[in-house]
Order: structure tokens, then sequence, then C-alpha cells
């Protein structure tokens, strides 16, 4: 077949969750001898034409120039492209910014989009946006000739609220196998002796729950906070900038040393509390970390008895001052890694994902 993938900022991942799984899938595509291009805004620091066996389209993304709505425009130009191309497929990934462009997408074209997880209740966007988001939300489940779900919660509810089938396909993960300690040197920590937070700088993420508990707790190790420094992460960083416990580190992408860090910590903790199946669990379950969760319905239902929960900081402090779960960090670490091993794979999750694409492709040239 011959496959499209938008809205990612593109391959190789320097950015996010859509854009790991982007660049796992694309390669998987490719591999098995599909003609699979990448659409990558004109910004990224990879300039090659070709990556992996994967063609890569460069458009225009002037968000580096107006800010947030620069999306619009690079989803924009993304799809005028695409609709000179012939793709059987096209797959988006998310709607914000794309689904208003969707009487452009190419007709001929089987449009599947995955629907990501419920963008319209961030608490970091004004009432405004987020109703936008939600009608945004409304147009990709609409029209899209197929959606997927990440999680099983999702899968719920574009059925309750737009009365629309979705495929449940969760995200992917590769299973570390091999730990190196010298990563550990760039970033001045010793094994076992850190804490660490993976994530966007979002609210909703509770980050600031998680580090208001921290600070209170009398547990001496540091904690490394990983993510771009956005407004509200310049505001974390102002509020505990005489923490010196607390550690702003910015961003890595490379997986090799996230997955050591993951796997020699001492606790992980995981705050998303909006969206589906999140890939940066899935990683943390893949590198045997001890995971400290947000307590919501999306998290258990990944990593069910394998984790210790929290709802407020005051359980932060209680977990990190009594720290008697770190004897647990070799029994679930391997459950979690054995979960990404049996449902979670890249090479399951992107087999799943290339056979529904067979299949709505059959039933696509059956209807016509």
């Amino acid at each position: 077949m011959k496959i499209a993938i938008i809205g990612t900022r593109g391959i190789p991942n320097n950015h996010g969750g859509f854009e790991q799984f982007a660049e796992n899938f694309s390669v998987h595509l490719s591999d098995r001898d599909h003609e699979v291009y990448v659409y990558n805004s004109h910004l990224h620091p990879y300039q090659e034409n070709k990556f992996k066996g994967v063609n890569i389209i460069h458009c225009y993304d002037p968000e580096y120039k107006i800010g947030t709505a620069g999306q619009f425009i690079y989803d924009f130009n993304c799809i005028l492209d695409s609709r000179k191309r012939d793709y059987d497929v096209i797959l988006q990934l998310g709607y914000t910014s794309s689904s208003i462009w969707y009487k452009l997408l190419p007709e001929k074209s089987i449009i599947v989009t995955n629907m990501d997880g419920l963008e319209w209740k961030r608490t970091k966007y004004n009432k405004w946006v987020r109703r936008f988001l939600e009608f945004a939300e409304k147009l990709g489940a609409k029209h899209s000739d197929y959606l997927i779900s990440d999680s099983l919660g999702i899968k719920h509810y574009l059925k309750e609220k737009y009365n629309k089938d979705s495929k449940f396909i969760a995200y992917g993960a590769e299973t570390f196998e091999n730990p190196r300690l010298e990563v550990l040197r760039k970033y001045e920590v010793d094994k076992y002796r850190y804490c660490l937070i993976i994530a966007r700088l979002e609210p909703e993420n509770n980050i600031e729950v998680i580090l208001d508990g921290y600070v209170k707790s009398s547990l001496s190790d540091p904690i490394l906070v990983f993510g771009k420094i956005n407004n509200f992460g310049k505001m974390l960083k102002n509020k505990y900038h005489k923490e010196n416990r607390v550690k702003f580190v910015g961003a890595d992408y490379s997986i090799d040393n996230l997955n050591n860090l993951r796997f020699y910590s001492r606790y992980y903790f995981h705050g998303h509390s909006v969206g589906g199946t999140n890939p940066s669990l899935l990683e943390a379950m893949a590198s045997n970390a001890l995971i400290i969760s947000h307590n919501n319905d999306f998290n258990k239902s990944v990593l069910g008895q394998n984790a210790k929960y929290f709802d407020s900081h005051d359980d932060i402090v209680s977990i990190l001052d009594k720290d008697d779960y770190f004897q647990f960090k070799t029994k679930w670490g391997d459950l979690n890694n054995q979960e990404i091993k049996n449902n979670y794979s890249c090479n399951f999750i992107n087999t799943q994902y290339e056979n529904y694409f067979y299949e709505i492709s059959a039933m696509s040239k059956k209807n016509n």
C-alpha cells in the first residue's frame, strides 16, 4: 500500500509520543515493503528526504513565527500536499489543528484518525480553546472514514458521545535489555538514588502536585524533571528554584538515555491524567521502572496492581516518607516488563495497525 502519516512534527522523534509512534510504525511499514510517507515540519532538525526507507516530505511550518496558530497552517500545507500523491491510506495522528480542513482531505484516500485523548479536557486551555477543541474532536470523529482509539476508555467515549465505532489499538514500546550505568554520569546521579519525571510540562500531568509532595517529604534523593521548558515550566522552575533536590534538565530525546534513567531510578512518577494509553508510561514499564502513577482509569487499565497510585501531594509525601515501596521494584518491574512483551510490544502494535489497514482497504475496494 501507499501510506501517509500526518499530524506530527516529524521523524525521527524530536517532540513526543505521536512522533515516537510515527517513527516506529513508518519504519515497520517500509520494512514490510509498503511505500510510506511521513510529513515533517520544515524546521525539523532532520532535513534528509529519506529515513530508514521512509519518504520524508517537509512542509512549511510557521509556528516559530506566530505560535500555536502556525500548527493549523502546517497541517493545511500537509493536507494540500497529500491531495496530489494518491495515497491508499492517510493516518492522521490527532485532530486538533487538522480536522477543520476535512473538506480538503483527498476523497480517494482512506482517512484513518487516531483520536488521541480528550484534548478539550486539558486544564492548560481556557474555556474558549477547550470549546474549539471539543468542536475539532467532533469534526475528526464525524469526517474520518475510520477511527482508532488508543484505550478502551476512549473507545467507549467515542461510541457514547458520537455513536462512532473505533478500532482499539494501544501504543507500543520495546523492552529495555541492556542497561548502562555510565549514562547516569551525564546527570550526576547514582543508581537507585534519584527519582524521575518525564513528561510535557503541563498542568494536567500533575507535575506540580508531585513536586509539592516531593519537597515536603524527607527523602533526600534528587528528582530529575525532563521536559521542554514552556511557560508552565518556567513557573515551576521559579516556584522550586530554592529546592536543591528538584532539577529541571530540559528535554532529552535519546530513547537509550531515557530508558537507562528509568531503569536505575528509585521511583518513576507518572502524573498524566488526561488521555488514553500513554507512550511514556509504556516506556517506563518496558524499562522496569518502579512506577508511582496518578490514580485514574486510563493508567490503572494498563498498570493494574503493579504500581502505587496517588491522588494528592499528601499521598506523595506519605509514599516518600515511608519509602517502603522500593522493595517492589524488581517484582513490579518484571511484571510490567512482561506485560509489554505480551500486549504492548512495538511489533505487536505495528502489526495490528498494518492488518487493520489491509482490512479497511479490502472493505473499501468491495464497497466501490
